[in-house]
């Protein structure tokens, strides 16, 4: 009989103890899922101050860029199908439907880019000025680190009603600079759980960079830490803000980054000046700068040649399309015939009737060079052996500045009727717009 009461108790006490288990989960359950115990992002703090710029992937003009419409058709005039800016240099885009053209070009584009300390031997406190010029920073792009491709960059800016709504007002503007990342060991397994608690059961464990798209004041300067130091863009020596203390050590690694990682940009007093193949300032009113591109303000890609040029590039599982995004243009366009644009020399675009953006002209400085980045898939960071590299070396070898390299787009400049007047240097563009083709001519590249 004891025993019988004895287990009697402890299935009472058992049933009783599930109880309470199954009451404190099911009560406990839902708020973890509602109010996850982790720690924000900075992005979903910035989303109840800011807004983001640029179009969701689903949303994206480029959705039907392989089909025929966008193939070669001289009865349809050029327009702008697509906008692109970069506000990270090799990291991935932001598509716009609208965009601000400055003299440096696109508002956004190319703001920051990634460099690496590289140096043949150590340098110490006692080295010659020989053995220092030897020690320099060099930008880095998804040609040698390709993972740089799946890098995600956000630009916030900044919403007026939201703000209200908070009592909070700022006009600053921020990037986002996102990658996935996963410690070892149960801090990465705490990581992993935290990730699917606050963003979702697909959701991979992330680090997030925030980072001003103004420019630093001398004030913020000194108190981050940042330092003025010499940075080597393809063959051109500039002075940049190094403002490495911002990177986690976490972004070298995931990269693959062996070098001292740093993070440049340029003083907006101080931009690169554009000569070579760019219009003289003489002729348009200005000094041609740009940013942080690789040599001239914007870079104009069709679709039609794109598709043109596709045909002969041998797919495979690796490449099994030829992705308009591989190239990472400014402008792309749609219509017109394959290649026609390597005989305009300037061109005007133009807004429709209810259109808020400008009648804007730029001169179409020379043809894109390419390099191989274009061998690195956009989505996946995969980097193909050889193509299309080597299909537009073979193709596109059509410019005899630039020989046994293959050509493919073209380099832009703006241009501002006000400009020698003293007039304002800023113009709206949008997608949609035509293009018309004020002058044609040949083409000659002049190589750094």
């Amino acid at each position: 009989m004891d025993s019988i009461l004895r287990e009697t108790v402890a299935y009472t006490n058992l049933s009783a103890a599930s109880i309470l288990f199954i009451t404190i989960c099911g009560f406990l359950l839902p708020m973890i899922l509602v109010y996850p115990p982790v720690p924000p992002l900075r992005s979903e703090a910035l989303r109840e101050t800011h807004t983001k710029l640029g179009l969701e992937p689903g949303e994206s003009n480029l959705k039907t860029q392989f089909s025929p419409e966008h193939g070669p058709d001289k009865s349809k005039s050029p327009k702008i199908q697509s906008l692109w800016v970069y506000p990270v240099k090799s990291c991935r885009g932001i598509e716009v439907t609208k965009a601000r053209v400055l003299p440096s070009g696109l508002m956004f584009d190319r703001i920051y880019t990634l460099a690496q300390l590289k140096s043949p031997f150590p340098v110490g406190l006692d080295s010659t000025d020989k053995e220092k010029s030897e020690h320099i920073w060099k930008f880095i792009t998804i040609r040698q680190f390709p993972r740089m491709a799946t890098v995600q960059v956000e630009l916030w800016l900044p919403d007026i009603a939201k703000q209200k709504r908070k009592g909070f007002r700022t006009n600053e503007a921020f990037i986002i600079v996102r990658f996935p990342w996963q410690e070892d060991g149960i801090r990465g397994a705490l990581s992993w759980v935290a990730a699917k608690l606050a963003r979702g059961w697909k959701a991979q464990p992330v680090k997030e960079i925030m980072l001003p798209v103004d420019f630093p004041s001398a004030a913020e300067i000194k108190e981050r830490g940042y330092a003025f130091e010499q940075m080597t863009i393809w063959n051109e020596t500039v002075t940049a803000l190094n403002m490495e203390k911002d990177l986690p050590p976490e972004l070298a690694r995931y990269l693959g980054v062996s070098n001292k990682l740093g993070l440049f940009r340029l003083d907006p007093a101080r931009l690169r000046e554009v000569t070579r193949c760019a219009p003289t300032k003489e002729v348009v009113g200005y000094q041609p700068v740009t940013g942080l591109q690789d040599a001239y303000p914007l870079h104009l890609l069709s679709l039609s040649s794109i598709q043109e040029f596709s045909k002969k590039v041998p797919k495979d599982d690796i490449l099994r399309d030829l992705d308009v995004r591989r190239f990472r243009a400014n402008i792309i366009t749609s219509g017109g015939e394959p290649y026609e644009e390597e005989s305009w020399k300037s061109i005007r675009l133009l807004p429709g009737p209810s259109s808020t953006a400008d009648k804007c002209e730029f001169h179409v400085s020379c043809r894109t060079v390419r390099c191989r980045l274009p061998n690195v898939d956009p989505d996946t960071g995969v980097r193909h052996d050889s193509q299309p590299d080597k299909s537009l070396r073979t193709f596109r070898n059509v410019d005899e500045g630039a020989p046994k390299s293959g050509c493919l787009g073209m380099q832009l400049t703006p241009l501002f009727g006000d400009a020698k007047a003293g007039g304002g240097m800023e113009n709206l563009i949008e997608v949609g717009m035509p293009v018309q083709i004020l002058e044609q001519g040949e083409h000659l590249y002049i190589p750094q």
